[in-house]
Order: structure tokens, then sequence, then C-alpha cells
């Protein structure tokens, strides 16, 4: 069912993302409630990149530092393609504007003293995201930060990338037809649906509700963890938001059967309640007069920011979507100049900097990095807590000598299995380095 406009958020009708272009000087009270809601312009403003002449913050503790200078030289020098005045960790990071670090360390704080700071999902851009859906107001996002963190662990999101096999992912996109394809002209994923050519009695025959909703958030995890990171790194620029068009030529009210209500209300509860703020800007093209009456009904759920990142166009949409992305990434039944016909068709090639191997051996390198030094920094808090523990009764603690023994042989058990963690990451860096390697003696870097 649909939610009411506090719960619908940002990503409404479309499975795509969104920003807006926001500044700092934004009123904001995380306090108060009952106001009408802001509305937000484009996310990414919220990290842009400071200029060559700035002193950037390093993001690396020291050892990662160290351990940077380590890596081959020309592992380095690959590192090096984003230019001399960006690293790729700015790029993927961005720079954090002083204002929200304020108030997203008041709300981490919050977090952490009722027990929901988990140390995943945690960090700034997600924190950032629920704090804007609820207009930084704290107490609304907290319950709704806290939902998203349930909901992720009952339906085990994260183990979804790596166990879930759609593999009537081919049949699905014939009768649903939809996908990403290319960048727009600010760098965004463009995301693509043809809604008025859905089969929905076919795709309920080629797959069931539940395994489609799985394979849609599996979408969005990726979506999240590789597209927005390979735009970012194309671009130069932090990206994270997308771009979609949603193409209803011929949709009506006929066309929302029940089994169509209960996929799109799963995927709307699903993308409004814990992916919010990743849509900057949704096209409604080839809008006729069953969809006009439709959407009637359909606007009076969306609140005021939603409502302005969307635009319904009739059959004269080109020159609005030329606005905003260049032709060659337009599909041809869009007006534009792609057919990826080595693909069989645009919405089936997943066209995008997400597709380059060199991309993404990069973010597979950084996520392993990452890995190793949040390995070791959890590794020194054991040892700090455990050298704690073995303190004499004199402290004070309350606690007796076994208990601080077994307090300590705990946090040895604990760090044994960190150790073989970091063994574990060491030896995929290795082999990552060493196809990096491999691809650039073949360049003949």
């Amino acid at each position: 069912m649909f939610r009411p406009t506090e719960t619908c958020r940002d990503i409404t009708i479309s499975r795509g993302s969104g920003e807006g272009e926001e500044t700092s000087d934004l009123k904001r009270s995380q306090f108060t409630q009952g106001r009408e809601k802001s509305i937000h312009p484009p996310i990414e403003s919220h990290w842009l990149l400071r200029s060559p002449g700035e002193n950037k913050p390093s993001s690396l503790p020291k050892q990662g530092i160290k351990s940077m200078l380590n890596y081959p030289l020309r592992i380095r020098d690959s590192l090096k393609k984003l230019g001399k005045s960006k690293s790729l960790r700015v790029v993927l990071e961005g720079v954090h504007d002083p204002k929200d670090e304020k108030l997203i360390d008041s709300f981490r704080e919050l977090l952490f003293v009722e027990g929901h700071l988990t140390g995943k999902h945690n960090d700034y851009h997600t924190l950032l995201r629920f704090l804007r859906m609820r207009d930084f107001d704290f107490s609304k996002a907290k319950d709704t930060y806290v939902n998203y963190l349930k909901w992720r662990e009952e339906y085990g999101v994260d183990a979804i990338p790596k166990e879930f096999k759609f593999e009537e992912y081919a049949e699905v996109k014939k009768c649903y037809p939809h996908g990403y394809h290319g960048v727009d002209r600010y760098g965004r994923p463009i995301y693509i649906e043809r809604i008025g050519m859905v089969d929905i009695n076919s795709l309920v025959q080629a797959t069931t509700i539940e395994r489609f909703v799985k394979y849609h958030v599996s979408e969005q995890e990726k979506t999240l963890n590789l597209r927005f990171p390979a735009c970012s790194i194309t671009a130069k620029r932090h990206i994270a938001s997308t771009t979609s068009i949603l193409d209803v030529k011929g949709v009506g009210m006929s066309n929302f059967s029940k089994p169509a209500r209960c996929l799109f209300m799963e995927i709307l509860k699903i993308d409004s309640n814990y992916y919010p703020e990743t849509l900057n800007r949704l096209f409604i093209v080839n809008a006729g007069n069953g969809f006009r009456m439709l959407w009637k009904a359909l606007r009076a759920f969306l609140d005021a920011r939603t409502l302005a990142k969307i635009h319904v166009l009739g059959s004269n949409y080109l020159s609005n979507l030329l606005e905003v992305l260049d032709q060659s990434n337009l599909p041809s039944f869009l007006g534009g100049n792609c057919t990826c016909s080595d693909y069989g068709g645009c919405l089936f090639s997943d066209k995008g900097p997400w597709q380059n191997p060199e991309i993404v051996e990069m973010l597979q390198l950084t996520s392993i990095t990452e890995e190793i030094y949040n390995t070791e920094s959890n590794r020194g808090v054991a040892s700090e807590e455990a050298m704690g523990t073995g303190q004499n009764e004199d402290s004070g603690d309350g606690k007796t000598e076994a208990q601080k023994i077994q307090a300590l042989e705990r946090a040895l058990v604990d760090t044994n299995k960190e150790i073989q963690a970091l063994k574990t990451a060491l030896d995929s860096t290795k082999a990552v380095l060493e196809r990096l390697e491999q691809q650039l003696k073949a360049l003949g870097v």
C-alpha cells in the first residue's frame, strides 16, 4: 500500500536514485517537528571537491599512507590517472560540509548512546541521507535509520550480491524492459524503464514477485557500491544519485492489476524507506491522457521535495532530455543515437563506467585497502580493551580477577579472528595487484 507522504520520500515512481543542489546556508533545525518540509537541492553539493589550491585533509590513517608508499610504482601511477589535484579517495569520498559534519557527529553520538551504532552502514554519506530524508529531525531520522538496519539484517541484504543468482534475468528483461544506460552530462548514471511495455502476466510466469524484489535490492546495492563510485572516478567528482527516465506510453489505470500494484508498491516501499536521497531527477515521458489521470491520483501521495524532482512530459520531450544528457547516451527508442546492437539492445547492455575493467580493479583495491585499515583499527581497539582488563583489582571497576582474565581471553580470540581476516584481505590485495600489473604491462605503461 502507499504510505503517507511522511514515508514516501525520494524514490517514488521509478527505481532510480536522487540528489538535489543544496547550499550549506540552508536553515536546518534537527529538533524542530511539525514544520514544512524543505526542498533540498542535489545531495552532491554536500560533497563538492575543494579547489586545487585548498588543503585537502587525508582520509587515510598514517599506517595507510605508509602502505600506499610500498605499493609497486606502476600501481601508484595508475591511481594518478585521475589527475594530480584529485586523489582517488577524495573523489570517492568528496569533501564534507563542516555544518553537516557537526550534525552527523551529533547524530552518530545519539545512535551510539542508544546502542544503534553497529560499525556498518554508519558512514557520513549514509547518515546524511537519512538526516535529509527527515529534514534533519534527529528523532525521526533515528527511527528510520534503525528500521533500515533491522531490514538489512532480516532481509540478508549484505549477502544478496554474493549469494543471489537471478537466472531468469534475460527473460524478465523481455517482459519488463528496464536498465542502466550511460551517464548524464554531470556524470550520474541514467536509469530507464519502459513501463508501457511491461507484460505483468509474463513477468509473474518468468519469476516471482519475491525474487524480482530481491533482484531489485541487488541492483540498488550495485548502484551504491559500484555504479556511483565508478561514475565518480570517470567524472572526477563525487556522484551520489541517478537521473531516471520513465517511458509511460500507453499506460493507464488498466495497467495496474493486482500483481502490478503489489510489485510496484513493494519496490516503492523499499526505495523510499531504505534508499533515500538517491534520485536526482525523474523524467516521465510520453504521458498521455490515461497516465495523466493516474498521475493525479499518484501525486497526492508525494511530498513537495519529491514532486520537485519529477517532470511529466508528453511526446515532445526530447529537448528536455538533451539538456541533461548527450544524445549518444540516449537509446534510439527515446530519440537518441544509441542502439547497443552488440548487446541485444540498450536496456540489456548495462552500459556505463562500471563496466570498465580498470575502474573495477581500482575500486576492488580501494575496498580491500579499507578493509585492511578497518581490521587494523579494530584490532588496536580490542588490544587496548584487553590491556584495560588486565589492570589490578584496585582499579575499582568491580570486576574479579577471573572476570578480567575471561575478558582478556575473549579479546585475544577476537584479535585472532581479525588477524585471519587481515591475512585473507592481504591475499586478495596481492591477487588484485598482480592482475592490475598485468593489465598495465599489456597497455605498455
